[in-house]
């Protein structure tokens, strides 16, 4: 397996989607390696919104891309698409920033009614970079995930199988 980047896109520090992070996380680190992490929403905000190519912080998450051979996108899906605050990272990335990279995008949803914005939505973002790989992406209900104490959560079995099968897809990578 090769150097992995994770993208999270939430915009909120309290999110179901960190149940799912933390499940990738655990994966890689059990399989020996330390992603990379971008929490989008940590980011300078006024970095993102006006586009500041030359800002520092952008520019070293855009390094982690870059030197990475895998890349997962957690993002939650809204009104039938990805995050806006995701959106407005992808737009800093380099026309070609995701050329030559796997990527296993991973949502969260409140229905099944936006269980195609992977295929409809962020996949033709992602493509507009450059990405041509792409493993299974994995949807994932918010009831299927649940909330415990500090800011931890539980995936169900169902959900954490599905999962796991498609981060098992990377270490052919």
């Amino acid at each position: 397996m090769s150097k992995v980047t994770i993208i999270s896109g939430s915009p909120s520090e309290y999110t179901r989607l960190n149940g799912v992070l933390q499940e990738v996380l655990d994966y890689f680190q059990q399989g020996g390696f330390t992603p990379e992490l971008i929490h989008v929403r940590n980011l300078p905000p006024e970095d993102l919104i006006y586009a500041n190519f030359s800002s520092e912080e952008i520019i070293n998450a855009n390094k982690k891309v870059e030197q990475s051979k895998i890349v997962v996108v957690l993002t939650p899906i809204y009104k039938a698409s990805f995050s806006g605050v995701l959106k407005t990272y992808l737009d800093l990335l380099p026309q070609n920033g995701l050329e030559g990279k796997t990527i296993l995008p991973i949502t969260l949803g409140g229905t099944f009614g936006h269980l195609l914005a992977i295929d409809y939505s962020l996949k033709p973002v992602l493509s507009a970079l450059g990405a041509t790989h792409f493993l299974k992406g994995v949807y994932i209900l918010d009831h299927q995930i649940k909330k415990l104490e500090n800011n931890q959560y539980e995936l169900d079995t169902e959900a954490k199988n599905r999962l796991e099968t498609s981060l098992r897809e990377t270490e052919l990578q």
